[in-house]
This record gives structure tokens, sequence and C-alpha cells, in this order.
């Protein structure tokens, strides 16, 4: 099955075209260039939007404007192709890079998205269950690197690799597909504009 799927929940957007489990072509760029990374992909994989069978989306959690984009394209692709879509974590995927590492994503506010007991949940970076010799991997680790480091974690390079959330692990993670409307985003907390209108 030709799946298309994408993240832009993170600054570091990704893409990719799976078939069967085989990764034909992957980017990493920027939410606001998802169309064009998806159509790049089709391409280079010798692919038509047509030969799609579904679409996998990263559900974040992440950037409210990222998400947001991400979840349009979808739902625009899906309605347009009559594909059916499924949702998956953000975190769950940046997990995949390096098994066993605390997956941990910037949330801005002094604050980071990580995993507590399996599930998506917003902590501060002091609060992150860590135990010594743990590994955090992520633009959250990048972040806080000093802070999480001081207390034992060890954090790869800068320009590693495992701090991206590829889209072929959405794609590997892929549950149940069905109507694109039905794919919410994972935001944690509440946005702030519903928050300023509640004054």
């Amino acid at each position: 099955m030709l799946i298309l799927a994408f993240d832009t929940a993170t600054n570091d957007a990704t893409s990719a075209l799976v078939l069967d489990g085989e990764v034909l072509a992957e980017r990493r760029s920027r939410a606001v260039t998802v169309l064009e990374d998806c159509d790049a992909l089709l391409r280079q994989g010798g692919a038509h939007d047509r030969d799609l069978r579904a679409l996998v989306v990263g559900v974040g959690p992440g950037s409210f404007t990222g998400l947001r984009m991400g979840l349009a394209t979808a739902r625009a692709l899906a309605f347009a192709r009559d594909l059916p879509v499924a949702g998956v974590s953000t975190l769950h995927a940046l997990a995949r890079n390096l098994p066993g590492a605390v997956p941990v994503i910037d949330a801005r506010r002094k604050e980071v998205f990580t995993l507590v007991d399996g599930e998506p949940a917003v902590v501060a970076p002091e609060e992150l269950a860590l135990e010594a010799g743990a590994i955090a991997i992520g633009d959250g680790a990048r972040r806080y690197r000093e802070l999480l480091s001081a207390r034992g974690a060890e954090i790869p390079p800068d320009d590693d690799p495992a701090h991206i959330p590829w889209a072929r692990h959405h794609a590997a993670l892929a549950g149940d597909f069905g109507p694109a409307e039905a794919v919410e985003p994972l935001y944690l907390r509440v946005p702030d504009a519903e928050k300023t209108a509640r004054r």
C-alpha cells in the first residue's frame, strides 16, 4: 500500500512516501512547504497522487499553527483523492528514532511535551522523569540540554537525526484509517487565543 505521511508539529517538518513499509522518498523542511514536499516526494518516488492509498499525519503535540497546517493539508488531500487518513502522535514517532530514549518536544512557555506512562503530556523541563543515563531526544532536549544534562541525561549532538520526528515512523505506527475529519490534533493545552477570549 502506498502511503504519504507527514508531520508539521515541530520546526523540523518531515514527509515520507512509503510503499509496503519501504521508504521510497523522504524530506525534511518546514510546515509551510508541506504541499510542495508531498509533490516532490511523489515525483522522486516515481508515483502519482492517484496511486496513493492512504495518508498519515502527525497530530502533535507541537506548534498550534504547524498542527493546523498539517491537518488542513491532510483533509484537503483526503477530500481531493478520497483517501483514508490515520493520525499518529509526534512524540511516539520521535521515540522510534532511538528505542528507550525519552522524546522531548519544545512546548514553549518554559514547558516541554513528553510521554508520561506512554501517554503525551506537558511538563516543565525540570519535572521530566529521567533516570541517570537516560537519553533525551527532540528539539526540547536540544533547547534544555544544559538543564537535562545536569540531571544526568545524555543528549545527542544538535545535528543528530535522532532529534527529528521522521514521517517514516508515522507510517509504521499508523493504526486504523478512517475519514480525515475524524483525526483531531493533540494540543494538550488551551490555545492562547482561547485563553484571551475567556478573559
